[in-house]
């Protein structure tokens, strides 16, 4: 009977819930026309995390347990399993409420561990210890069929290489093989909901002294074009200010005003102290954050953390407005066409094999530039894929205004709509997949810099190996760290990426049998590796040296070679023409020396000084 009810009690709750936070989103997205708003993507996330908490728990066997004691603080209406493998594998289990009030009731409901001497924190994340002994009041034992089904197991788990490989080579064509490489390493649900709620850990942290204080992700989290296991970057705002003109700004200002302390110092001085705090906090109060580093002397001040309950690598800034928007405006590209995503991806993963991209930061080119490099090259089509930045700008309107503190615009329409712009662009992703490598084998990039804001080459301001104009910070260059000779491969290896794709296009066709298929690499994954046909590389570029200079030389002279020092070992030669060519031009070279210290001699002989010195 308990169950029953408490059963029609959930369906009550969802039915509000469903009603509550699902019309508005239903009816703007028919106002969109089906295509999703970055605002309302961020909204929903975030307040899916108010109503989440994380329990660490034995194993996902304990899911019941879990869910039959949790289930008296509100309505579960979703669980998430994942591991974080560290020596031994650490199971956790998150948990979503219907309401962010009964969220708070299970977190009021937990209590600190005698056990540890550290500060007691409030916080989303928890763990479900065993119940004590014949103690305490037990909870009815609900019945299997109204708990719902763990959604994911293991759900930040990547996939792994093989599994992959077998996937993609089993695909019906090369349209398949793209679409299965970004679904299979894309960001899941599971990945943007704990990245949502370690910002909402960061914000909670500081609501007590700034409520109105705001932790939004940004970059490849939110963006769209995240993939698994990706850092989560942050921006902390204390007052909510993220450029946009609020509609009360023209009705009248209150006449209540909090006294606030001054800023004495300039600003960067003034975040940078802030942060240097911050990162203090991080490290002596929030649990699972661990390994702080305060990276200050950027042009961006960063603070840099792991979390070990999410298993997580963060950038928390303060002062990156410009890369909160940057990543609006790629989400916003990749709902206008569903090609853009998957097309990405394949770049991406044949940037890393090619070793273009490094993990760590130096004279590659980055993830961020190789995005660039495919928006640029979808707008300069003959029939677009994509718009410009600057006919996006045109359209913007009143509520579209945003600019950062630095005076840095960061207005374009956000209703994509108003623009009007339709393609027209049929292509394959194979097609345009080729199109991408035969366009930037044939780039100039010794003389045109790449601007997303015009969609066509502009003339190099200066003389970087590459330059990719920032979209909203215009007077900087994405790709400053890219050096020549990377410069250089990236040219020869899309060349390369070019032939071979072309021959795979070409022989479309696949083998008959279905085991024969999974052996044999084909289509994008001939992309993936180095093939052992001939192909230019860097090198080429360079002859070998017949002998080094230094061998052209004796090491000592003859009166020397009494010394205790080892003789030098006889050179050896290839030939007998290059020994005689070696032995030709030491003894043209010995000449030389001779008539050098005889002209030295004669004239120390005929100077004024010897001359004054003979009399």
């Amino acid at each position: 009977m308990n169950s029953l009810v408490r059963r029609t009690q959930q369906l009550s709750l969802w039915r509000t819930y469903c009603v509550k936070h699902n019309a508005p989103e239903a009816a703007s997205a028919t106002r969109n026309t089906g295509k999703s708003n970055y605002g309302e993507f961020i909204g929903h996330h975030q307040r899916q995390a108010r109503r989440s908490i994380v329990v660490q728990v034995s194993s996902e066997k304990s899911y019941a347990e879990l869910y039959n004691y949790c289930s008296r603080f509100g309505s579960i209406l979703a669980a998430h399993h994942y591991c974080v493998r560290q020596e031994e594998a650490l199971h956790y289990v998150l948990l979503e409420y219907a309401t962010p009030g009964e969220a708070e009731a299970a977190i009021g409901a937990g209590v600190t561990n005698g056990e540890l001497t550290g500060v007691p924190v409030r916080s989303p994340f928890l763990w479900f210890r065993a119940a004590a002994a014949g103690g305490g009041r037990r909870s009815p034992k609900l019945t299997p069929s109204p708990m719902p089904h763990l959604v994911s197991l293991d759900g930040t788990r990547q996939v792994e290489q093989a599994h992959l490989l077998e996937l993609m080579r089993s695909a019906r064509d090369i349209e398949e093989q793209v679409q299965l490489l970004h679904e299979h390493t894309r960001l899941n649900e599971l990945g943007i909901r704990i990245r949502f709620l370690a910002a909402l850990q960061v914000q909670l942290a500081i609501a007590g002294m700034f409520p109105a204080a705001q932790a939004h992700p940004f970059g490849s989290s939110v963006n769209g074009f995240g993939r698994m296991g990706c850092d989560l970057d942050l921006i902390l705002r204390f007052d909510n200010d993220m450029g946009a003109k609020s509609p009360l700004e023209a009705s009248e200002p209150s006449r209540l005003v909090f006294h606030t302390k001054e800023n004495l110092s300039n600003g960067r001085s003034q975040t940078q102290r802030h942060m240097e705090c911050f990162g203090d906090m991080l490290h002596l109060f929030l649990p699972g954050v661990c390994h702080v580093r305060r990276i200050l002397q950027a042009r961006v001040p960063i603070i840099k953390y792991h979390h070990e309950h999410l298993d997580l690598e963060v950038d928390l800034s303060m002062s990156n407005l410009t890369g909160f928007y940057m990543s609006e405006l790629l989400y916003m590209f990749g709902e206008m066409d569903p090609r853009v995503r998957p097309l990405t991806f394949s770049i991406r993963r044949w940037a890393q094999s090619c070793g273009l991209t490094n993990p760590s930061p130096g004279r590659w080119i980055s993830n961020f530039s190789l995005t660039c490099l495919v928006m640029f090259f979808l707008q300069q089509l003959r029939q677009p894929i994509l718009p410009t930045i600057g006919a996006l700008a045109k359209s913007a309107e009143p509520g579209d205004s945003r600019v950062t503190e630095d005076g840095i615009s960061c207005s374009f329409a956000r209703n994509v709509e108003r623009l009007g712009f339709r393609s027209r662009n049929q292509s394959s992703m194979s097609e345009l997949l080729l199109q991408f490598f035969e366009f930037y084998s044939q780039f100039d990039f010794h003389n045109r810099a790449i601007s997303l804001n015009e969609g066509r080459g502009l003339s190099k301001p200066d003389h970087s190996a590459m330059y990719i104009v920032n979209p909203l910070e215009q007077l900087l260059n994405v790709s400053k760290n890219v050096s020549l000779e990377e410069c250089e491969r990236l040219r020869i290896e899309v060349r390369n990426a070019a032939w071979v794709l072309e021959s795979e296009v070409e022989n479309a066709s696949l083998p008959d049998g279905e085991g024969e298929r999974r052996e044999l690499s084909w289509g994008v994954l001939n992309l993936f590796k180095h093939p052992e046909r001939a192909v230019i590389r860097p090198n080429m570029f360079f002859k070998p040296r017949m002998v080094e200079v230094s061998d052209l030389f004796e090491q000592k002279e003859a009166g020397s070679m009494s010394s205790p020092n080892p003789p030098t070992p006889a050179i050896t030669y290839n030939n007998a023409s290059v020994r005689q060519q070696v032995q030709s031009i030491k003894e043209a070279t010995r000449s030389e020396l001779k008539q050098l210290r005889g002209s030295a001699s004669s004239v120390s002989t005929n100077s004024p000084k010897n001359r004054r010195s003979n009399r």
